[in-house]
């Protein structure tokens, strides 16, 4: 990757010179995509102000140049393009710039995407520009505050869709099986948001009125051979339920022409938010049954998208280092939305369930960084996708939306986007206007939650009289030594009795917690409950301690919490307790096994299962792992059979069983299932779940790569070929392991998906006899792979193929005599291998407490 990052201060250089007086930038950019299989045609015209006589460089990721055009001067681009950027010299006040190249197709999905369709035959492209990829495609000032037009003007096969961020026009066809589609310039928008989806999608249409009383024309899109999988209704009816609610609660009409979503293959993230053109992944194209969490996350998902067609697209960051306030606030508004206007009404218990705990985990990694981070360079953005900037955001925006009011959050919010319609912005802006809808000082606040790292712990201390009723209640708040801030809160406090067999509210209040301890005398004279749980309703951000009688009415009566919220607040804590040692991996273990066949909420099933997972794999101490493992799918498979028939429980402890799996006879019932000699009322052994067994089987070795080949033959589609690369990875003989690692390694042919799918069977648990000698490997490919694979593949890489289910010393000691020796490697590198690193270090940890 060298060559091709950008430094903050560079940017602000160029933003100095580029523009100066806002007057506008315009690009038209025409393509090429009937060029053969490697490349496209690009050629780029800019027109731009910038302060004469200054010199900057524009921005192209190409595989060759051939013309370089400046104010009509020809500029040899031998001499100027190197590095990934076109130097420009003796600049105008009113500058044209003419580029034209030859720019390379991706399967790394980043930049142009190019996928060939094993069903069919048929080729499907897609742009993924953000962060820093819109280069990889044509020549651009890359950063979010050089906003400008585009005009878009695609050459491509003639029975093609063609799409992007203005409405597709009639194409003009050219006789010769080609045609072009002129587009009509975006608005001011960034780079990052503009796209270009082509191929032969199939596609649905509808409208809807927006509150401007425009018609905005809604599309939906598939590929051929998923379209028959395709509820585009159901899309339909979410994106017109997310428009009503942002348009009222905004109160800002949907600020583009018209809105497409066009689900894509071969795609990294959930979802990217191009103006007018969101582009999905195909998970979300259900060709099998799926659990509710899948069905609920792809609602948050459309209306997160839909979000950003405001906070981020109308309205946006000028520099990375307000990508979270995008980030954060796409995730809070699209799961208020989701409570509020679908029928997913418990999505604040799912947001608890998934993000927060995304959120604490990565909270606590030595690489945790305020949630305004600081971002110097491109690389830096890359890596700060993650828990801080989604999760934790989004968290700390639900406590400020608590703590100066909902209503006037949104009346803030609309204020803002009046404000700075299609211009960048600053945190300082949003907050300005918050202040004045609410009247609250935020500046502290602002300082405290957003400009300093760490999760703060909050544990009740209680006293009662010998009638059982409390005469002190108080708060005590903790912090991390190295991130020692105590910060304020709004939270509520519940109190929780038996009741009729049900664990049921009997008593909350909200208030202000702030210092090192609250006191609460309003709840003096209170009869103590059965658990005390602080957070209930989860306004704040923290993690939360039980007093020794709740955590023992929360260990015997945990399914019987009536509030679905408040039991994923107990999972929550129980699972804290036991990941910062304070309490046994096993007893974690037996809580879940105990209660989890009761639990109704999809997404905290789906959590709760993959931690109990971690606790059995990573967490017991050594010695106890095989039988903890056993012990496990033991239990699952009993809940599974236990479990209502049909039901979304059901589907999951039947694939949580087959993924913990572990001794010959377990992998037997595996393979039965499989075979339809076990059945399960009410569950169809469907395309994907026959794939999950068979990854199973593979990782139990019970299976051949024959066999893997067999069941490809038999499914031989884009999701097919994930599942059978997973599976052959996850072979556990040494030779298998050696192909895997080398068709991963020594081979850059791989496109992103099968390399994460692969990276996923190459490590699974159930082989963790073969990585020990893969751990050298390891750490000798780390400064190649960062140095000659795309940002994605080397995470996907360094990240997927560390073996972290050796959990031993041996491993933590490999991992830092790596860093001690690498202290000049790139900060990005070293900081996903510190990542690793602290999860084997948790995991001793915890193994070391498992152990007393």
């Amino acid at each position: 990757m060298p060559g091709e990052n950008l430094t903050r201060v560079e940017a602000q250089e160029r933003r100095a010179i580029i523009d100066p007086s806002g007057s506008g930038i315009s690009y038209e950019i025409s393509l090429n995509l009937t060029q053969g299989e490697e490349v496209f045609g690009s050629r780029t015209v800019v027109r731009f102000p910038a302060t004469a006589g200054t010199s900057t460089f524009i921005d192209l990721i190409a595989r060759e140049v051939r013309e370089i055009t400046l104010n009509g001067r020809s500029i040899d681009p031998a001499t100027a393009f190197a590095d990934s950027r076109i130097a420009l010299d003796g600049l105008e006040a009113d500058n044209e710039l003419v580029v034209d190249a030859d720019a390379l197709y991706t399967n790394t999905g980043e930049g142009l995407h190019r996928f060939v369709d094993p069903v069919d035959g048929e080729v499907y492209l897609y742009s993924q520009f953000e962060v820093p990829d819109s280069r990889r495609v044509f020549a651009v000032f890359e950063q979010p505050d050089l906003k400008a037009t585009f005009r878009f003007t695609v050459t491509a096969p003639e029975p093609w869709k063609v799409v992007s961020n203005s409405p597709t026009p009639e194409p003009k066809k050219h006789g010769d099986g080609s045609a072009t589609w002129s587009f009509a310039p975006t608005p001011k928008i960034s780079s990052y948001i503009t796209a270009l989806i082509a191929g032969p999608y199939e596609v649905t249409t509808s409208e809807l009125t927006s509150a401007s009383g425009r018609v905005i024309p809604l599309g939906v899109y598939a590929r051929k051979s998923l379209w028959p999988y395709m509820d585009a209704d159901y899309v339909f009816e979410t994106t017109r339920k997310g428009f009503a609610y942002f348009e009222e609660k905004f109160d800002y009409a949907y600020p583009f022409e018209k809105y497409d979503q066009l689900f894509v293959p071969e795609f990294n993230a959930g979802a990217m938010e191009n103006a007018g053109a969101v582009t999905f992944t195909e998970t979300y194209v259900f060709r099998s049954k799926v659990t509710d969490a899948v069905k609920e996350r792809r609602v948050v998902t459309i209306l997160h998208e839909l979000a950003h067609m405001w906070f981020g697209d109308l309205v946006t960051m000028k520099w990375w280092n307000d990508l979270w306030l995008n980030e954060s606030f796409a995730e809070w508004a699209s799961t208020i939305a989701t409570a509020e206007a679908t029928e997913w009404t418990g999505a604040w218990t799912t947001f608890n369930a998934m993000e927060k705990t995304w959120a604490y985990r990565q909270d606590q990694l030595p690489s945790t960084h305020p949630v305004v981070a600081q971002i110097n360079d491109l690389e830096d953005v890359q890596v700060n996708f993650d828990g801080i900037t989604y999760a934790k955001g989004g968290s700390v925006l639900k406590q400020l939306a608590a703590w100066v009011g909902v209503e006037a959050f949104f009346a803030g919010v609309a204020a803002y986007f009046k404000k700075h319609a299609f211009s960048n912005t600053e945190l300082s802006d949003l907050l300005a206007e918050l202040e004045t809808t609410s009247g609250r000082e935020l500046g502290t606040w602002s300082k405290k939650w957003l400009e300093t790292a760490g999760v703060n712990t909050l544990s009740p201390e209680i006293a009662t009289d010998v009638d059982g009723r409390i005469t002190r209640f108080a708060i005590v708040q903790t912090a991390p030594a190295d991130y020692p801030t105590i910060r304020p809160h709004r939270l509520g406090i519940g109190f929780y009795s038996l009741r009729g067999g049900a664990l049921v509210r009997v008593h909350r209040v909200e208030l202000d917690v702030d210092g090192d301890l609250t006191e609460v005398p309003q709840l003096k004279g209170i009869e103590r409950p059965d658990l005390v749980l602080l957070n209930d309703d989860d306004l704040a951000y923290a993690k939360i301690r039980l007093d020794e009688r709740s955590l023992a009415t929360a260990i015997e009566h945990l399914a019987k919490i009536s509030d679905p919220l408040a039991r994923s607040l107990v999972w929550g804590a129980a699972w804290d307790q036991t990941r910062d040692a304070e309490a046994s991996a096993s007893d974690y273990i037996d809580l879940v096994l105990r209660n989890i066949g009761a639990e109704s909420e999809s997404t905290t099933v789906r959590t709760t299962l993959a931690q109990l997972q971690l606790a059995a794999n990573f967490y017991v101490a050594p010695e106890k792992r095989a039988t903890t493992r056993e012990k496990v799918a033991n239990a699952l498979w009993e809940l599974a059979q236990a479990a209502e028939q049909g039901s979304d429980g059901q589907l999951q402890l039947v694939t949580a069983f087959a993924s913990a799996a572990s001794t010959p006879l377990q992998w037997e019932k595996v393979r039965q299932v499989r075979d339809g000699e076990i059945a399960f009322e009410g569950l169809a052994i469907d395309t994907d779940l026959s794939w999950q067994l068979l990854v199973s089987l593979a990782a139990g070795g019970v299976v051949t790569e024959a066999d893997i080949d067999a069941a490809l033959a038999a499914d031989n589609t884009a999701k097919g070929g994930e599942f059978a690369a997973q599976a052959k990875a996850a072979l556990p003989d040494a030779e298998a392991k050696k192909a895997a690692w080398s068709s991963l390694i020594d081979s850059d042919d791989l496109p992103n998906t099968i390399v994460r799918a692969a990276a996923a069977g190459f490590t699974h648990p159930a082989s963790v006899d073969q990585l020990g000698a893969f751990v050298e490997p390891y750490f000798d490919m780390l400064l190649p792979i960062w140095e000659s694979r795309t940002y994605q593949i080397a995470q996907y890489l360094i990240v997927g193929l560390y073996p972290a289910a050796l959990a031993n010393v041996e491993l933590r000691n490999a991992t830092r005599a790596w860093l001690a020796a690498n202290g000049q490697a790139a900060p990005a590198l070293r900081r996903l291998v510190q990542e690793n690193l602290a999860g084997t270090e948790r995991a001793l940890a915890v193994q070391e407490r498992d152990a007393r």
